[in-house]
């Protein structure tokens, strides 16, 4: 039901001049996705701005004062939609670690900040939440076991808590690198595993994307 009503709501609602896509997260974002969907959308003939506000080491709380301080800044892009991808860094067993209960209620300001976004033609921006990549084996200091357990136990159910709560669409991004570890060698994917990953995101963008 939130996917057809989603559909509606931008096909009602789409601009001949393309879309705006805002990609929101910590480095996993900043890193290189946003940059292959870019490039994906170009192969296949859609007109799209993607814009790469991913800020590398930030938690779920850090991101929210970045969020909270450049509001104005970011509204004024006017998305159509907002990719968001947080909780690698919350995992952290240094000063960054944040109780999941913190990490819950920081992902719903940052949600109900981003829904006050209003893109060129008026309508509420469109969000889509991921689940955050396991945290590989091996991976050196403030990457702990305990942090793998927590990704798996309590974030990514967090998360899909919170798309059920907030009626948001999930993307699965946990699943793509549980199924490929090999792109993800450590807490940041290899090239291909960016690759891999925006076009995860384009999977769920696609249905609502017209070409030129």
């Amino acid at each position: 039901m939130v996917w057809i009503l989603l559909c509606l709501l931008f096909f009602c609602s789409a601009s001949p001049r393309g879309v705006i896509i805002l990609c929101a997260g910590d480095s996993i974002t900043e890193s290189a996705y946003p940059r292959f969907l870019q490039k994906i959308l170009k192969k296949e003939g859609i007109k799209a701005k993607v814009l790469n506000y991913g800020r590398s080491g930030h938690t779920s709380g850090e991101y929210l004062k970045f969020l909270q301080k450049n509001k104005k800044a970011l509204d004024a892009e006017h998305p159509d939609f907002v990719l968001l991808e947080l909780g690698t860094n919350d995992v952290r067993a240094d000063a960054d670690f944040t109780p999941t209960d913190r990490f819950k209620l920081n992902m719903k300001e940052i949600i109900r900040t981003f829904r006050e976004f209003r893109s060129r033609s008026g309508q509420e921006a469109i969000l889509f939440l991921a689940t955050i990549p396991p945290v590989p084996e091996g991976s050196s200091f403030p990457f702990t076991p305990e942090s793998q357990r927590r990704v798996t136990e309590e974030l990514n159910p967090a998360i899909k808590k919170i798309c059920e709560e907030e009626k948001i669409v999930m993307v699965d991004n946990y699943s793509l690198f549980l199924h490929f570890p090999e792109l993800l060698p450590q807490v940041h994917p290899s090239q291909e595993g960016y690759r891999r990953l925006a076009q995860n995101w384009f999977s769920v963008l696609k249905p609502l994307l017209k070409e030129d």
